[in-house]
């Protein structure tokens, strides 16, 4: 990989984003590029980013070989250096020409949303896999897939990651023989600049409620929402929830660039106006539900895949999730008995795996993270088990998502019987003040909590105190193998290692 410094000068002013520019051999190419003043930067371009940024980083970059700097500011005027007015939009563009651009050989389709995102990028992922075995990738919250190898898949660090990352494994998977990607888009990515002048197939929009709302994240419910629009107005078909909050809003960000032949609006309630599709519940058990899709219009029938549809996974919410793939796997053409077997086969790791147990109750393990994602899996779990109480472990991450936690306040008082408050991803803010934060907005005439730091231990304790009956939900971790502390991933084994650790203990096989 390289790239030529008079081509990202040209890209930088094709942009408006360059504001001055000293360099000594416009032709020379880099042949490295970095924001991480520890790696490598051999004949490299080294980008000057973050609110810390220390001018000794960059005398370390130097120190290690670099040939440029991108800065929004002058820090060294003894090298090369290229100064712009957005070093985040400068690095997710020169990224992408880096790389050669992987991004124009391959069909992309993404999805943001509140809650449900990372479920449905994983059901699209299996049902194509049907069509285009070993061909798709897959960058979600749980799991980045770059190629057909084990090697090729790996634990993702962030929803969506760093530009300069992102168009790194986007070329891998190109190298690898992937056609087309499936991706979920934070609003931190917008807010970040990590998908600047990236434009995507099909983007799909699933809801919105407040979350992610903080001094770290968006300062305002209005900045998170626009900043969760931006992947309609860059994506060239869109797919949206009727049901969201702020529809109106949602559906004129997508006419920004899309006619509405190209917007396809799926729903449960058929009163309302524009829409293509209507969402029907059928059937539900443990281990499945059955949904039906019904063409509303011409532009509906014509895609061919009106009928029922069989989830992998229980809960209302994700027949929402299951009918946006549905959709989004239509419009490439896919065979409807393809829709139907990925569909059915789909597995998320961490999303409502349950747990069957001899005297102990039935156990779930979702990773509902927040008051909407919470709400919708203990409203359906209530619905499901009226007669049982629901006895929840939760707990709140540190640094991010504050409003979070009067979130599980809200719903743990709502529905919840009794609750565990415990530690997750406490980061730098210790975890006992994050769990009396949200114990303290708990009613408790109507729950039962206390509190026990310990995850693990959390868990045996709500399994040890529970019997046949109860349902017991392990919520807003699922799958993570870590403990996010103090800049330090911690090992962790998982929500359901956990859980089958301790009944194998306690009843046996």
């Amino acid at each position: 990989m390289s790239l030529e410094i008079n081509q990202a000068i040209n890209i930088l002013k094709q942009h408006d984003l360059l504001v001055s520019s000293v360099v000594s051999d416009p032709t020379k190419s880099v042949t490295n590029i970095s924001y991480n003043s520890q790696e490598d930067q051999t004949d490299g371009i080294f980008f000057c980013k973050g609110t810390n940024f220390k001018a000794e980083y960059l005398q370390q970059a130097i120190a290690s070989g670099a040939a440029i700097y991108v800065a929004e500011k002058e820090f060294d005027d003894t090298i090369d250096r290229l100064i712009v007015k957005d070093v985040q939009k400068a690095l997710a563009l020169l990224s992408a020409a880096y790389f050669g651009n992987p991004e124009n050989d391959l069909f992309i389709i993404a999805f943001t949303g509140t809650k449900g995102k990372t479920t449905t990028a994983y059901f699209i992922y299996d049902i194509l896999k049907e069509v285009y075995p070993q061909k798709v990738a897959l960058f979600s919250t749980i799991d980045r897939v770059v190629g057909p190898k084990p090697e090729d898949k790996f634990k993702s660090d962030l929803t969506t990651p760093e530009s300069l990352e992102l168009f790194r494994d986007m070329r891998k998977a190109v190298d690898n023989g992937m056609t087309h990607l499936v991706m979920e888009v934070s609003s931190q990515a917008y807010k970040k600049n990590r998908v600047y002048g990236l434009t995507f197939n099909i983007g799909g929009f699933l809801n919105i409620t407040p979350d992610h709302i903080g001094v770290n994240e968006h300062p305002t419910y209005a900045d998170y929402l626009y900043c969760k629009k931006q992947l309609l107005i860059n994506s060239k078909i869109n797919i949206i929830n009727r049901d969201t909050d702020d529809f109106d809003t949602v559906y004129e960000a997508a006419r920004q660039t899309s006619s509405d032949a190209d917007i396809y609006l799926f729903g449960r309630d058929d009163t309302k106006d524009r829409l293509d599709f209507l969402l029907e519940s059928k059937e539900a058990t443990l281990k499945d539900s059955i949904f039906s899709l019904k063409a509303l219009n011409d532009k509906a029938s014509n895609l061919g895949i009106a009928g029922d549809y069989k989830l992998g996974l229980v809960g209302d919410f994700n027949e929402i999730n299951g009918t946006a793939a549905v959709i989004a796997t239509g419009l490439l053409e896919t065979p409807v008995k393809d829709i139907y077997n990925g569909l059915q086969g789909a597995h998320v790791p961490g999303r409502m795996e349950h747990i069957t147990t001899k005297s102990h109750g039935i156990i779930f393990v979702d990773y509902a993270h927040n008051y909407a994602s919470m709400k919708a899996l203990l409203g359906f779990l209530k619905s499901e088990y009226p007669q049982s109480k629901l006895k929840v472990v939760v707990g709140s991450p540190g640094d991010k998502g504050i409003s979070r936690r009067a979130g599980f306040s809200k719903v743990l008082t709502e529905l919840a019987d009794e609750a565990i408050l415990t530690t997750d991803d406490p980061g730098f803010e210790e975890p006992a003040d994050i769990c009396r934060e949200i114990d303290k907005k708990i009613d408790h005439t109507k729950v039962k909590t206390k509190i026990v730091l310990d995850r693990k231990k959390a868990i045996r304790e709500m399994i040890s105190e529970s019997e046949n009956g109860d349902i017991i939900i392990l919520a807003a971790k699922g799958d993570d193998a870590y403990q996010k502390t103090r800049g330090v991933n911690v090992p962790y084994p998982t929500d359901p290692v956990v859980a089958k650790a301790f009944l194998k203990d306690i009843e046996g096989e």
